[in-house]
């Protein structure tokens, strides 16, 4: 998917056992959405790691995504971590101008929030937020992709073909989302 325009992303990120012994394993995944000559195009990332965190992962999904798509695409990428987004708003500039230390100490995951930080430099990018869990359909969606590649262990290896369509299909049948549009623009927040 060599996308060059405007491109969504929605993003989730799971540890399961976050805070408990370990091992905890943990994934990410995402939808990747780019609009191109009139058509939607849909792609999916997953990656997963056997002892993880909820932040790691969150910020680890941020960085495939931006690894993966061409440095000149415009980008929103819409999460339910607070973490990532908040971090990149706020949090990064403020911890740049102390040298990379928190009011507090030292910052966690400091190798991950700067590979993201220069990854992102230079590239328009809108970090929203959007509500957990809270029926959002790509984020249940890209929540499903981090869990499933936290529990199997699964990557895709890069941009995969979406199940996006054929998820939501099954998720019909459940009645959930019927009057859902899955083209509709503009549901990040």
């Amino acid at each position: 998917m060599p996308v060059k325009g405007a491109v969504v992303v929605h993003a989730d990120e799971a540890c399961l056992g976050n805070g408990m012994e370990p091992p905890t394993p943990g994934g990410a995944g995402g939808l990747v959405e780019a609009r191109s000559g009139g058509t939607l195009e849909r792609r999916d990332y997953f990656l997963s790691e056997p002892d993880t965190t909820n932040n790691r992962m969150a910020l680890r999904s941020a960085i495939a995504v931006l690894e993966l798509l061409d440095p000149r695409s415009s980008l929103e990428f819409v999460s339910d971590s607070n973490y990532v987004v908040l971090g990149m708003n706020a949090w990064v500039p403020a911890w740049r101008a102390r040298g990379w230390r928190r009011k507090g100490g030292a910052i966690e995951n400091l190798d991950l929030w700067q590979r993201l930080v220069s990854l992102a430099e230079g590239r328009d990018i809108r970090w929203a937020k959007v509500r957990g869990h809270a029926g959002h359909a790509k984020n249940e969606y890209a929540d499903y992709l981090a869990t499933r590649a936290a529990r199997e262990q699964r990557e895709s290896g890069g941009l995969a073909t979406s199940g996006f369509l054929d998820w939501l299909a099954l998720e019909r049948e459940r009645g959930r989302y019927l009057d859902y549009d899955p083209d509709a623009a503009g549901e990040s927040a």
